[in-house]
């Protein structure tokens, strides 16, 4: 086995097992996508295809119901803004560490999602692995997850007849469990706090079809107003 190889088993020897719990998540929630894009007519081609291009999991769960009404792209651009805005600020933060990664730097980028920022952001490589390729293994490992999982999703609603009502509700689920886990943390109550506010207020001005841009607009101003007060 060449020198390369061996640094890049090394390498996926030390990051699999911080990827496990990324995989169970993933394989859930990909498969739910797979069957729900199933349920809307998309074959495991389409759904694959999607995850394997945009990478983007909950815009992905939003983008269905985009690709069945009337296209109206400047409101898919915002609302891909909104949503996937988080990627900026972590994105950012995530550059002094891929500075040095060389060609890999871009794939890395690429490939950068919140349960990849997560792990990397706590996570040391091991002094027998290479940074860069411990970096990358995570990226691919946690790519290949949600990839595979929508493929198999897919699939399965082609081979066996599933009923999709309700299974929508997976992504409300998620992000319900990511807030509460945001609560468990003091320091993180007033962001969430402006959170429920925002949409709060958006639902009851804007109405139920037309309050989800206003709400995260008016987050993101909040936060940005407020940032030096959360971040003390």
């Amino acid at each position: 086995m060449s020198a390369s190889r061996q640094k890049m088993a090394m390498a996926l020897r030390a990051a699999f097992p911080h990827t496990l719990p990324v995989l169970t998540g993933f394989t859930c929630l990909g498969m739910a996508y797979g069957v729900l894009m199933a349920g809307k007519g998309y074959g495991p081609f389409y759904a694959t295809l999607m995850s394997a291009v945009a990478f983007c999991g909950s815009m992905q769960y939003v983008a269905i119901t985009l690709l069945i009404i009337s296209f109206d792209p400047v409101s898919a651009f915002l609302m891909s803004l909104m949503v996937n805005a988080r990627h900026l600020f972590y994105g950012l933060s995530m550059l002094p560490r891929y500075r040095d990664m060389g060609k890999l730097r871009n794939v890395l980028i690429y490939l950068l999602c919140d349960e990849t920022f997560s792990i990397a952001c706590t996570v040391a490589p091991p002094p027998e692995a290479k940074p860069a390729h411990f970096y990358a293994v995570i990226s691919l490992l946690d790519y290949f997850y949600w990839v595979a999982a929508t493929f198999l999703g897919g699939l399965l609603s082609s081979l066996i007849r599933m009923e999709t009502n309700g299974l929508d509700f997976v992504l409300t689920a998620l992000f319900v469990v990511l807030f509460l886990d945001q609560w468990q943390r003091k320091e993180n109550r007033a962001s969430a706090i402006i959170g429920l506010a925002s949409a709060a207020v958006s639902l009851l001005v804007f109405g139920r079809g037309g309050f989800i841009l206003p709400a995260m607009g008016s987050m993101v101003a909040a936060l940005l107003m407020g940032r030096r007060r959360l971040c003390r």
